[in-house]
């Protein structure tokens, strides 16, 4: 049986071979066609072995052009054409071409269909379109009808679903559309796989790898695959594994035969077979080797050595020998049953140099190795450096060597020179341990030295050698700090010299002019300063010089001009006056006692540059033209370029004459009344306080107030009548005394109560009388309207623009009677009067005489009454009755109803009656009745007499008739109410009267009709109030009167039912 070895044991790898560093770029949603304002992003892969130090970015192309560069993968396009992207540590990835429709119906496909792929082909309408009957066609021809979805779906892609797609639908107008065109091309998945082995000849014991190769293109880098290896038929071991590779790890001669592979994806069906491959298996050889550890060319003398022998291809138990040319005896046996053996030297010396091989006995048959060399090797000691001449110190230009030995080392050895860490030469030796170099010095070679060796054992570093090269004196250099030629009184100046070249120690020395200012002596170079401060004599040429022992050197000269700064300012104010007044002219002149001229003034009010000027000497002056705003506080300031000083501040007040006084009214209201406050403010708008302010109505003081700060004062009035008129103030600040503008303003007082007087033709006002009502109040301010009343109804009105009250007439009628009052208001509040009474009386009409007889014939002895009535007229009613015209008798009705006269009739009686009615207001004359005495109650006398009475009743009758019709039809109550019938009348308390002797008078109207003429007025009497009863002393109506009689105006009425007038501008009485 023969024996197998395996010296090598694989891990297994990934499913798939690494593809190329290409990117990838890729499309999110996977649509190459969408429309405007959709997200679209691209993503790029690149290399699955990018070091993670890297910090490339993406970069991203449009139509072969950099767009973009990002740390993410990802980059958002709304552009239609053609994208590129390149991932770090790949190259560019191939271009996908994206499109953004406007077209009404797209079709969407996705970038790449593979073998095994679902895909999804995605028919969509814009926003906003509906389509019906929408079709799928392949190469022309219908494919499918997609009613309900949009979506078509291919579940597994394959060679057969190759071709030109497009899809088209119906709008509501039966309009059709029809998408943009796509070209699906079904790529491979993966080629089919290649078999390979590590040899297809290999000997009997070897191990022997089987590898499955295949390549997923990088855009399907993510797909895994499984691998299954075949021999003649059989699946090997296990089958299926994610694995490309199989080992046999000891193959023999019976494994020859003919081996393939298959690759399966393992989310898909697609699966590909390799070509079948034909495996010898040969006979084994022997094979002896030895090597080291660690694999070294050299040991280095107390270092740990192991030699190692491997044995393959030897059956059965083998003994290993180790052998040493140098003594050709084993060294050591070692026997063990392992096919690796191993010779451990602990410490290596020098004497284990030399020639090692191993010898493999299996009892049978012995195999040498090849011999391996052993080389010792020794380290380098710690060199050391000589200078040749020797010492420390030699002159520029001289010519120095460099000697650098190491005692001990193995040959070749490496020697560098350094000067302050500084390397200046490299030289190997490989006979001698001494190596030298040599250079001509310069002022740069001063400083440390020193020298390393090296034999690839560590490097050794030699001791440090110091070296001065000696330079003489360059010409110095003399500067100013700070620089420039200027300098200010009192600065801080620096002078610095120094010698570009020179050995220390340098002595330096400082002049102006050709007076020695100092000296120092510098030891170690960068040269010496002086500083001073700075006077104004020290302006003048300065220079300095270097000295080493070499000789001295001098610089050349620099000038230096000093400048004296500003000193503080003085600012004066030259006044016309102790107190400046608005147009006064005043100067301001702001002076530098010190300073360099040219001399910059400048002059400030309140932080405000006024203005400014540039002097040699002397000061500088601004005059002013003074205005009120000039009021504040001063300064100057002065600058000649070595800084700025300011002045003192001083304070200048500009006394402002008062301005026209305003004269302002507050008052509670837009018109001013009667008791109001009212404030008067007056206020000069300009004018340097305190202020003195005086007020006056009409010119005379009303008082006076004085504003310290501004602000104006004010005066308060509580007004009555007698404030109405002109006011006006007046400002003072003793620069001239300003009046205001007049003001004038009316008081408006509200009225008083007015009084209401009755203007009548007579005492007693009749029927038809004119009579004027006059309201007037003694107090309010115009204009004023007056109204008038009846019982409060409104009889009309009047306005009184200037005062003086009011007029109103009325033509009167019986209707009139009544209270009577009138109110007056200015829209301050109204006043009425007091409430006046008026009567006004009706003269009486033509009576009517009734005879009244106890049978229809006047026998003597019968009481006849004679009934007299009037049925208009004011009462009192004298009656008055006659027979043949003698009075028989005359009574007095003191409320109306008539009057009666009773006769016992004898034959004296017969003869003809009649009666008067006279109420004062004229006498009324019934018409005759006939009275015809018999002796009895027959004959033609009775008969006469009955027939004369019927005859008078008829006529009284119609009469009445006519009398309470007419006032009826003129809309009037007649005038023989109910309230003058005698049943309501109080004889104990007459109404009209007539008294010379009255005191205090109360007006009483009446109404008189004399002589029944249609003539109607008023008399106006007065009667004394709380004598009710004096008219029972008066048995005679307005008999031999002394009372005053106003009459206003007769009137003839046209017709008895006219109605009543009124006069001026009154509305008609309803």
């Amino acid at each position: 049986m023969l024996l197998w070895v395996s010296l090598l044991v694989l891990a297994p790898i990934s499913g798939q071979f690494a593809t190329s560093s290409k990117s990838v770029i890729s499309v999110h949603p996977p649509w190459t066609v969408a429309f405007p304002g959709e997200k679209v992003k691209l993503v790029c892969s690149g290399s699955h072995f990018k070091r993670p130090e890297m910090s490339t970015p993406y970069r991203w192309y449009y139509r072969g052009k950099q767009i973009s560069e990002t740390s993410s993968n990802t980059y958002e396009v709304h552009d239609s054409g053609e994208y590129r992207c390149q991932a770090p540590d790949s190259i560019k990835s191939s271009s996908v071409s994206l499109l953004f429709s406007q077209a009404t119906l797209i079709l969407q496909a996705p970038l790449y269909v593979f073998e095994g792929d679902s895909v999804v082909l995605r028919c969509r309408a814009k926003a906003g379109v509906a389509l019906t009957n929408v079709i799928l066609y392949k190469n022309d021809r219908l494919l499918a009808f997609l009613s309900n979805t949009s979506d078509f779906h291919i579940r597994q892609a394959d060679l057969k679903d190759n071709g030109a797609y497009k899809c088209s639908g119906f709008k509501k107008d039966s309009s059709s559309v029809v998408s943009n065109r796509v070209k699906i091309q079904v790529q491979e998945l993966f080629p089919p796989p290649v078999m390979k082995a590590s040899s297809f000849q290999p000997i009997e014991g070897e191990l022997v790898t089987l590898t499955c190769e295949t390549q997923l293109p990088s855009q399907k880098s993510d797909v895994r695959l499984q691998f299954c290896f075949f021999k003649d038929g059989q699946t090997l071991q296990s089958g299926w594994s994610s694995s490309p590779e199989f080992q046999i790890n000891t193959i023999w001669r019976e494994d020859s035969g003919s081996y393939w592979c298959q690759a399966q994806a393992v989310t898909s069906l697609v699966w590909k077979q390799s070509q079948t491959s034909k495996i010898y298996v040969q006979r084994g050889v022997a094979k002896v080797q030895i090597h080291t550890l660690p694999a070294l060319e050299f040991v280095i003398p107390g270092q740990e050595l192991v030699l190692i022998c491997s044995v393959d291809g030897v059956p059965g138990l083998v003994r290993i020998s180790w052998y040493k040319t140098s003594n050709k005896e084993s060294m050591k046996i070692k026997i063990q049953n392992s096919l690796k053996a191993e010779f451990k030297i602990s410490m290596v010396k020098n004497s284990d140099a030399g020639e090692y091989y191993c010898e493999a006995n299996n009892g049978g048959l012995s195999f040498l190795s090849k011999p391996v060399t052993i080389n010792v090797k020794v380290p380098v000691s710690p060199p050391g450096l000589t200078l040749s001449p020797p010492g420390d110190r030699a002159l520029e230009g001289d010519m120095v060597t460099l000697l650098c030995e190491a005692q001990r080392g193995s040959l070749p050895i490496q020697y560098q020179f350094f000067r302050e860490d500084v390397f200046l030469k490299e030289i190997e030796v490989t006979s001698l341990r001494t190596s030298s170099f040599s250079f001509s010095l310069t002022a740069e070679h001063s400083g440390n030295y020193y020298c390393t060796a090296d034999n690839g054992l560590g490097a050794q570093r030699s001791r440090a050698v110091h070296l001065s090269v000696i330079v003489p004196v360059s010409h110095p250099v003399l500067t100013l700090s700070p620089p420039g030629p200027w300098a200010v009184e009192g600065d801080l100046m620096t002078l610095h010299c120094v010698a570009q070249k020179g050995s220390p120690p340098i002595q330096y020395r400082f002049y102006h002019g050709d007076v020695t200012l100092g000296s120092s002596s510098v030891p170690s170079g960068g040269g010496a300063s002086f500083s001073f401060s700075v006077t104004s004599e020290l302006s003048g040429n300065y220079h300095c010089t270097a000295d080493n022992g070499f000789g001295s050197h001098k610089s050349e000269a620099i000038s230096l001009s000093v400048t004296v700064p500003v000193s503080r300012p003085v600012l004066t104010i030259r006044t016309p006056r102790a107190q400046p007044v608005v147009g006064d002219i005043v100067e301001l002149h702001c002076e530098a006692q010190r300073g360099s001229p040219p001399i910059l003034y400048q002059f400030y009010h309140e932080d405000v540059i006024l203005g400014s000027s540039s002097t040699p000497s002397g000061g500088s002056s601004l005059s002013l033209f003074l205005t009120e705003e000039h009021s504040g506080k001063y300064a100057c300031v002065v600058s000649n370029g070595l800084g700025s000083q300011r002045s003192d501040t001083v304070s200048l007040s500009v006394r402002v004459p008062v301005s026209h006084a305003v004269l302002t009214l507050r008052a509670p209201r837009a018109q001013t009344v009667e008791g109001d406050m009212v404030e008067l403010h007056c206020e000069a708008r300009r004018g340097s306080p305190p202020i003195w302010y005086q007020f006056y109505h009409e010119d005379v003081t009303l008082g006076s107030s004085s504003a310290p700060s501004g602000g104006g004062a004010s005066f308060n009035l509580s007004l009555t009548a007698e404030h109405s008129g002109n006011y006006f103030c007046k400002a003072n600040n003793d620069l001239g005394a300003q009046h205001s503008e007049v003001v004038t303003f009316n008081v408006l007082v509200p009225v008083s109560r007015p009084v209401l007087t009755l203007r009548a033709p007579r005492a007693q006002t009749v029927v038809g009388d004119m009579m004027e009502l006059h309201c007037e109040a003694h107090r309010g301010s115009p204009p004023i309207l007056y109204q008038f009343y009846h019982e409060d109804v409104t009889l009309g009105s009047s306005l009184a623009p200037s005062g003086g009250g009011a007029f109103f007439n009325l033509s009167l009628t019986a209707e009139h009677s009544g209270n009577y009052s009138c109110e007056a208001n200015n829209d301050l509040g109204p006043q009425r009067s007091e409430m006046l009474m008026l009567n006004v009386l009706v003269p009486v009409s033509r009576p009517v005489l009734t005879l009244r007889a106890p049978g229809a014939q006047a026998v003597l002895g019968d009481v006849v009454e004679l009934h007299c009535e009037a049925q208009r007229g004011s009462p009192p009613i004298l009656y008055q009755f006659y027979r043949n015209d003698v009075t028989l008798e005359s009574n007095s009705s003191l409320s109306g109803g008539g009057s009666s006269f009773n006769l016992s009739l004898t034959e004296e009686h017969s003869g003809n009656y009649s009666c008067e009615a006279n109420n004062g207001l004229g006498v009324q004359r019934s018409d005759t009745v006939t009275l015809a005495i018999t002796r009895s109650r027959s004959g033609p006398v009775a008969t006469g007499v009955t027939g004369g009475l019927l005859s008078v009743l008829g006529l009284a009758a119609a009469g009445l008739l006519f009398f309470y019709w007419l006032p009826r039809k003129a809309g009037r109550r007649p005038t023989s109410d109910l309230s003058r019938s005698p049943s309501n009348s109080d004889p104990q308390e007459p109404t009209y009267h007539s008294v010379p002797a009255w005191v205090e008078l109360q007006p009483v109207y009446s109404n008189v009709n004399p002589e029944g003429e249609d003539v109607i007025y008023t008399e106006v009497r007065s009667i004394q109030k709380g004598n009710k009863n004096a008219a029972a002393s008066a048995p005679r109506f307005f008999k031999n009167s002394d009372s005053s009689v106003i009459y206003s105006q007769v009137r003839v009425a046209s017709t008895p039912a006219s109605r009543p007038q009124f006069l001026a501008s009154s509305a008609p009485l309803r």
